[in-house]
């Protein structure tokens, strides 16, 4: 498979869908599911949350491009927002001949901690709960057998002790191999489990038993070499050298520019059925681990001129288990990126992150940001101006030549167009 498709955006959307299909192999029954023949059903809904009403459907687009540990691969992106889709692929085909993207993760450990209050010997009863490791270990293990069998389960234990306003805390981390897993349920389980033992060992009262978000046992990490030619030369690569440094350096900045990467990650967690918030609040959390908030990548200039970008941020995301294995269409994305563990999924939403960055540094430092995107969004503003049809690419092909894209415009060219004026 390559996933290089030159022109795809200029397909229709049935081509685009035969040309996916033949080349993950989707069934006609996957094809059905993505173009929303077999929406998701109300009984399914109602399983999965509550006091359901209805659904709500957000496109699904797929980025090309993309190769990714030597594998070329098919990105699906679920996201409202245009330009998203269009970016990554664009990023990813200056990487592309250099290699692609390189990613890892460190390990598929999620934390679960269980808060101890009133503990009048705190340094003591620190090194109690570390004595009773074992036993402590052996319970969690206890509530979690399916998982124990495939080489998961609790591994680990740390004791902390936390001074907040008020008094101190001793805070007990049990770490869990969730493997292919998200594992928030499996995690908050065993914490629960044991936290009657820890009160036990310690004297104190067991408050909150809960997993962190801040999942620093499960990064991922991607790195990539970009092309100076296709960024537009050397001079376009020290921009957005400089752009990264203004953002690790200022927070107001760095806020924005994670929001970019997150647009790209967030949007591969939807589309794969993973928790978003989740993700978003362990990687703004990561960008702050130094005590100021940072660029959650690094980007670089090597001797040849070319661009060297890298990511690293907490990636708890799975394959089985929650929405990924009862949401219909996150299973046929799920085949699109054709991955066999929660590992590779990592590794594929770290790189979109990674491109994501790099259009949107790129964008800023040369054209400004508002080019290319208002020219996507002027698609939205035909719709709501009551296009239809041809007349939607009508209407945005002379709005981007004027290059007026404000939605007073757009509806009177709307009427032109339908003859209303």
């Amino acid at each position: 498979m390559n996933s290089r498709l030159s022109g795809f955006h200029r397909f229709s959307v049935e081509e685009r869908l035969q040309i996916i299909s033949e080349a993950c192999h989707l069934t006609e029954e996957d094809k059905e599911i993505l173009i929303g023949k077999q929406p998701l059903s109300i009984s399914t809904a109602d399983a999965m949350i509550e006091n359901v009403l209805g659904s709500i459907s957000i496109p699904v687009g797929v980025a090309t491009n993309f190769k990714i540990n030597g594998k070329d691969t098919f990105i699906p992106m679920a996201t409202e927002e245009p330009s998203v889709v269009a970016a990554a692929s664009n990023a990813a085909k200056a990487s592309y001949d250099k290699g692609g993207f390189f990613a890892s993760l460190s390990g598929s450990v999620m934390i679960g901690q269980i808060q101890v209050i009133g503990v009048e010997d705190p340094y003591a009863a620190r090194l109690r709960v570390y004595d009773k490791k074992s036993e402590i270990l052996k319970i969690c293990n206890e509530k979690d057998p399916t998982l124990v069998a495939i080489g998961g389960g609790a591994i680990d234990i740390e004791v902390k002790i936390i001074q907040t306003v008020n008094e101190v805390l001793l805070v007990v981390h049990l770490l869990v191999d969730t493997k292919d897993a998200m594992g928030a349920n499996a995690v908050n389980t065993m914490a629960e489990s044991i936290a009657p033992l820890i009160e036990n060992i310690t004297s104190g009262k067991a408050l909150l038993r809960i997993i962190s978000n801040l999942a620093d046992r499960r990064l991922a990490r991607a790195h990539a070499v970009f092309s100076k030619d296709l960024l537009g030369g050397e001079e376009v690569v020290r921009k957005i050298v400089n752009a990264y440094e203004f953002a690790d350096a200022d927070p107001y900045r760095a806020a924005t520019h994670n929001k970019g990467i997150m647009n790209g990650i967030s949007a591969v967690v939807l589309a794969t059925g993973n928790d978003t918030r989740a993700v978003e609040a362990g990687a703004h959390a990561f960008a702050a681990v130094t005590g100021q908030y940072r660029s959650l990548t690094k980007w670089e200039e090597n001797r040849a001129g070319d661009l060297v970008g890298s990511i690293e941020l907490p990636m708890p995301v799975g394959i089985i288990g929650g929405a990924t294995k009862t949401h219909p269409v996150a299973k046929v994305n799920l085949k699109i990126l054709d991955i066999q563990s929660a590992e590779e999924l990592a590794c594929c939403i770290a790189s979109v992150g990674l491109a994501q960055n790099l259009a949107a540094m790129r964008a800023l430092a040369t054209d400004g940001i508002q080019k290319g995107h208002m020219a996507l969004h002027a698609k939205n503003l035909a719709v709501m101006a009551g296009a239809t049809g041809d007349e939607i690419g009508r209407v945005v092909a002379e709005a981007v030549k004027e290059k007026d894209v404000r939605f007073d415009r757009i509806l009177q060219l709307t009427k032109e167009i339908q003859g209303r004026i």
